[in-house]
């Protein structure tokens, strides 16, 4: 059991930190204040083989891994996570067609996903489905060569930039859920404004509006009713990177507190001094390690199974545990900055606004125990 990155995971990393630092903190405020992450981002993470590390080159990527994607979300979310949340959801949609596509297919949506020029979006949710796909109402009509698209999808991200997205949708005659992929704006396309959310600006969620959108028919991702299951590959693929993102908020917060309680004086000394702030301090250290190797993990499982979907119960548990412990940590973090951390000139009051994303996003915690709890009642093994 080796838990030591090997020199270019180390490269790599430093990499993701060093741009982090030098070229997307400038940025930071005004990706907030106009809650856009401007396309030269894109292509300087592309530039930096930084954008889809564990696509093949073959396809545009840097024919890495998944422990390496982990690597870099971590430290591109830990100064700007509308950046890897942006780079999170292309992946999921890079996954999907990498795992189920035809040759076709991936020669046709896999390199502009990878190259930053044809950014990919996945859309499942829907205004009455939540988690739980089995509501899905967007139709799915055949009509000679083509499938014809009915219903809205919400809170879809990268849905203003342009490149593929792939829709679950339900077969009226059929009435089984099969995957498409599509054009953005093509006919038949449209989008809400953005929704005013409280955190995570530069990622904007939208309503998408599909009215008689034509997909062909060869644009039928994996098989006819697959839908479900090409969902739930994706879906456990997607929380390595919603895993990764908060790792990387999780880092942030605690960096934050840290460099504020030596800065901080009482009586002409750093609040270290007090206990309650060293406990505080060693919690969040410990929270911190204990979800960098749960993330790292999953990434570690991701590259060795042969069935992706095989590591759902992982991501799942993952996911619930960094974005419930990036709270945690966030809120001690508060703690040590007392008022200040109220104050919009700390960063730590943005870091609080993005971590409570977390738990609500890619299937809220709550629905996501029951999905594991089942996972593991179906596995365990009964006393004799």
């Amino acid at each position: 059991m080796d838990f030591k990155l090997t020199e270019e995971q180390e490269l790599i990393q430093r990499s993701a930190r060093e741009y982090a630092e030098t070229k997307l903190l400038p940025r930071v405020a005004k990706i907030i204040e106009e809650n856009n992450v401007p396309t030269e981002v894109i292509r300087e993470l592309k530039a930096l083989d930084l954008f889809t590390p564990f696509m093949p080159e073959v396809y545009g990527g840097a024919g890495s891994d998944y422990q390496t994607y982990v690597l870099v979300m971590e430290q591109i979310a830990r100064i700007c996570p509308a950046a890897a949340v942006i780079m999170s959801v292309n992946a999921v949609g890079l996954a999907a067609v990498e795992n189920f596509g035809t040759e076709a297919q991936k020669e046709a949506f896999l390199p502009p996903g990878c190259s930053g020029d044809g950014v990919l979006s996945f859309a499942f949710t829907e205004p009455g489905t939540g988690s739980d796909p089995k509501q899905i109402t967007t139709t799915a009509t055949r009509k000679g060569d083509a499938y014809i698209l009915n219903g809205t999808k919400r809170f879809i991200t990268n849905a203003s930039l342009p490149g593929p997205i792939v829709m679950i949708a339900r077969d009226k005659e059929a009435g089984e859920i099969s995957a498409f992929i599509a054009q953005k704006f093509c006919d038949g396309y449209a989008l809400s404004d953005p929704w005013h959310k409280m955190g995570c600006q530069g990622a904007p969620l939208y309503d998408v509006y599909l009215k008689d959108l034509a997909v062909p028919v060869e644009n039928l991702l994996g098989d006819p009713g697959k839908g479900f299951w090409i969902l739930k590959v994706a879906l456990a693929l997607g929380k390595i990177g919603i895993s990764s993102i908060f790792l990387g908020t999780m880092l942030a917060a605690y960096e934050e507190a840290l460099h504020y309680a030596r800065e901080r004086t009482h009586r002409g000394d750093p609040i270290t001094k007090f206990q309650s702030v060293q406990t505080a301090i060693v919690d969040m250290a410990m929270k911190y390690e204990a979800a960098r190797w749960m993330t790292y993990r999953i990434g570690y499982l991701a590259d060795h199974a042969k069935d992706k979907s095989a590591i759902l119960k992982d991501s799942a548990m993952a996911k619930i545990f960094v974005t419930e412990t990036a709270v945690d940590l966030a809120r001690i973090a508060m703690g040590i900055h007392g008022s200040y951390g109220l104050m919009q000139e700390y960063k730590i009051s943005q870091i609080w606004r993005d971590v409570i994303f977390g738990p609500q996003v890619e299937g809220v915690s709550h629905l996501l125990k029951v999905l594991v709890a089942g996972e593991i009642l179906r596995s365990a093994p009964t006393k004799m």
